[in-house]
């Protein structure tokens, strides 16, 4: 059993996290931890989550340096869902002490440090860490994420939008010499738990925001390794993520390239499902899941890819267990895909 704890149990990331390391049954949760300051001090994990009452019935920890020096090395692994700052200050102290570390923070996400300041608003303090931390898409770093002490689990848009730009990136079908362009749209959870007025669901119309600003699209040109132009928009629905990338393609490259690319990359990748037609949140809320469709216009030499995940799931929570998973050598959709139900299956329960 791997011991973990959990900071920033409070907010709806930690919630999901919890709920899926509880059904872990590799996992001993140790402690699910909140900050000092919070107004969820001296209450149950379940007071916040009511779904998980008689599942997750434990008090929430105040992170503390106290806690830190009398708990942390009690521990194989911790899992960071709190501000980035946070998570930049005490991920390599949880290091040195032999721990593991799966920050769902942006606090070691960009090699940059320049661009902390700029896109997260603090001077990073950590140089080596952020050198030596691991980006956690999971199905395109695995053997990286297993020798990893530190991982830095990808943003929710970034991951739906890298899954798909890899596959045309890697094999070299894109126009290098355009940009490519990402409009993205997502639920209101992806703004955390605490109230905001700009984030309520009944002030929430479809509107873009931080758009040419957005802290994701240093990340994702980045990791796409090709500039990329990032429209994020915020809709009215509570938890969900969909993608859709415009791409311009080398000249000759067709529908058959595209096809085979988005096969040889997800074919033994069972959490990324390739669709026969364009995605839909609703097929994805609630799962770890990402369903990808694309079309190919080979008049115009554009390829347009969709991609659909859970934001607080595949975007966060349940890719960090990816993550987990792989670096004890385990597959990465160990206690996150259930057994695939055949029809022989079917017939025996009858």
């Amino acid at each position: 059993m791997k011991k973990v704890a959990i900071i920033g149990a409070s907010g709806y990331v930690g919630a999901e996290l919890a709920g899926l390391l509880a059904q872990h049954s590799k996992v001993s949760i140790e402690h699910l931890v909140i900050s000092e300051n919070s107004t969820s001090n001296g209450k149950n994990f379940a007071d916040l989550h009511a779904r998980w009452q008689g599942v997750i019935d434990v008090p929430l920890l105040t992170f503390s340096t106290q806690w830190f020096e009398t708990f942390g090395s009690q521990l194989d692994a911790v899992f960071f869902a709190t501000p980035h700052e946070f998570s930049a200050q005490w991920a390599s102290k949880f290091v040195e002490k032999g721990v593991k570390v799966f920050d769902l923070s942006g606090g070691f996400r960009l090699k940059s440090l320049d661009d902390y300041p700029t896109y997260y608003g603090f001077d990073h303090q950590y140089p080596s860490a952020v050198s030596d931390a691991q980006y956690g898409l999971a199905e395109w770093h695995p053997e990286a994420i297993a020798k990893a002490k530190l991982v830095a689990v990808p943003g929710c848009y970034p991951t739906a939008s890298l899954l798909a730009i890899k596959p045309l990136m890697t094999n070299q079908l894109v126009d290098e010499n355009q940009l490519i362009v990402i409009n993205g749209i997502s639920g209101v959870s992806g703004a955390g738990r605490n109230a905001n007025l700009a984030t309520s669901f009944n002030e929430v119309s479809l509107k873009p925001y931080n758009i040419l600003a957005h802290r994701h699209q240093p990340e994702i040109s980045q990791e796409a390794g090709a500039q990329v132009i990032f429209n994020p928009h915020l809709a009215p629905f509570k938890r969900g993520l969909l993608a859709t990338v415009t791409l311009s393609l080398k000249n000759g490259v067709n529908k058959s390239d595209v096809t085979q690319a988005f096969e040889n990359a997800y074919q033994d990748q069972p959490i990324v499902r390739i669709k026969q037609s364009w995605p839909q949140i609703d097929h994805v809320a609630h799962t770890p899941f990402a369903d990808v469709y694309f079309e190919v216009d080979e008049e115009k030499q554009v390829a347009v890819v969709s991609c659909a995940i859970d934001n607080l799931l595949k975007g966060a929570a349940a890719q960090a267990v990816q993550c987990f998973n792989l670096s004890y050598g385990w597959s990465s959709t160990e206690y996150l895909v259930p057994n695939t139900v055949s029809l022989s299956n079917i017939g025996s329960l009858s």
